[in-house]
């Protein structure tokens, strides 16, 4: 039977780890390049005012650079519509930046398919850069991408452990994906082949764009005890419209990210998004200084969230045991 105590949780982090830390990137302003450095960041969200990118701008400032005055951001915003990536990309491309870093899979994608020489960090790709053709391995990627790999695939039947583990009675699960999405139809995939091990029964539901989304009610909900989100950057700029498509159908829902929880989500379990970014500075630094971003390993951060929204619970009437409470890394009370 899964268990749930904390002691147990430390062994579900695994044991990917980044090989140098951010601070080794350069000791300080002295050695910093001379030039303004140009970073183009690619990103399927509306607006820079997200916890990721704030920590992107806390690692360049601990690095040494200066906003504005040794470094510039170039954002270019696709709004959910990951079809606007390639020529945002394109844009990006032209300017010309000194780096791109991408929020996404599709986003990487996008980046690869516009360049094969300006430098590729990627900051949240969930899909093997290896299959997806832009890297010849992890540890030497051997070309113009490398960075941050976004856990996301080997977590989707943790997920659905601890959406069963904190509502027993669960036996039919709704796995919303984006069949739009470079990652989503694998994604679905593989949380189906983890609720066949669970037990459980899966209803997939595939919404590949906002319009959509917004144009759900409940009843796609109806026969369904549970829901889980498989990672989407578009689903996560537009999450108060999937925690409020939860909340109506009062089901429990578990959630990749956990900026589900602050905003009202029962349980995130997933990979720390501004943790990815962070340590992308580190990369794009190192890059500026004069690294070839094929030599630079391909890691992916072991720091996890799991988070759970007491309140959200007290409100759909879910009494969680004290056993899975306590194995959360916060308790939103």
């Amino acid at each position: 039977m899964f268990n749930v105590r904390r002691r147990e949780f430390i062994t579900l982090l695994g044991s990917g780890a980044v090989t140098w830390p951010l601070a080794a990137a350069g000791p300080g302003v002295a050695q910093q390049p001379t030039k303004i450095a140009r970073v183009g960041i690619l990103t399927p969200a509306a607006t820079e005012a997200t916890l990721a990118f704030q920590a992107f701008r806390k690692g360049i400032r601990d690095l040494g650079y200066v906003e504005g005055q040794t470094i510039v951001l170039d954002f270019r915003f696709a709004r959910g519509n990951l079809d606007a990536l390639p020529s945002l990309a394109a844009e990006l491309v032209r300017i010309p930046v000194d780096v791109i870093v991408t929020d996404s899979t599709n986003g990487t994608v996008a980046a690869f398919g516009a360049t094969r020489t300006i430098p590729i960090v990627m900051a949240t790709t969930s899909g093997d850069p290896v299959a997806l053709g832009v890297a010849t391995s992890i540890a030497r990627p051997g070309g113009n991408v490398t960075g941050m790999l976004f856990r996301s695939f080997e977590l989707s039947g943790r997920r659905l452990q601890l959406l069963k583990v904190a509502v027993p009675a669960t036996a039919r699960v709704t796995v919303l994906f984006n069949p739009k999405s470079a990652i989503g139809p694998p994604g679905q995939r593989v949380t189906e082949d983890a609720a066949k091990l669970l037990g459980l029964a899966v209803a997939p539901l595939a919404v590949g764009s906002p319009d959509e989304l917004r144009a759900l009610t409940p009843a796609v909900l109806t026969g369904s005890e549970g829901l889980t989100v498989v990672n989407d950057a578009m689903y996560w700029n537009n999450r108060a419209t999937i925690l409020a498509l939860a909340s109506a159908a009062r089901i429990p829902a578990i959630y990749p990210e956990r900026e589900y929880a602050d905003d009202g989500g029962l349980i995130t379990y997933g990979a720390n998004v501004p943790d990815h970014f962070l340590q992308a500075a580190g990369y794009v630094d190192r890059i500026l200084r004069g690294a070839k971003p094929g030599d630079l390993p391909i890691n992916q951060s072991t720091k996890l969230d799991f988070v759970v929204n007491l309140r959200t619970a007290r409100a759909l009437g879910f009494a969680l045991s004290p056993d899975f409470i306590s194995a959360a890394n916060e308790v939103i009370e």
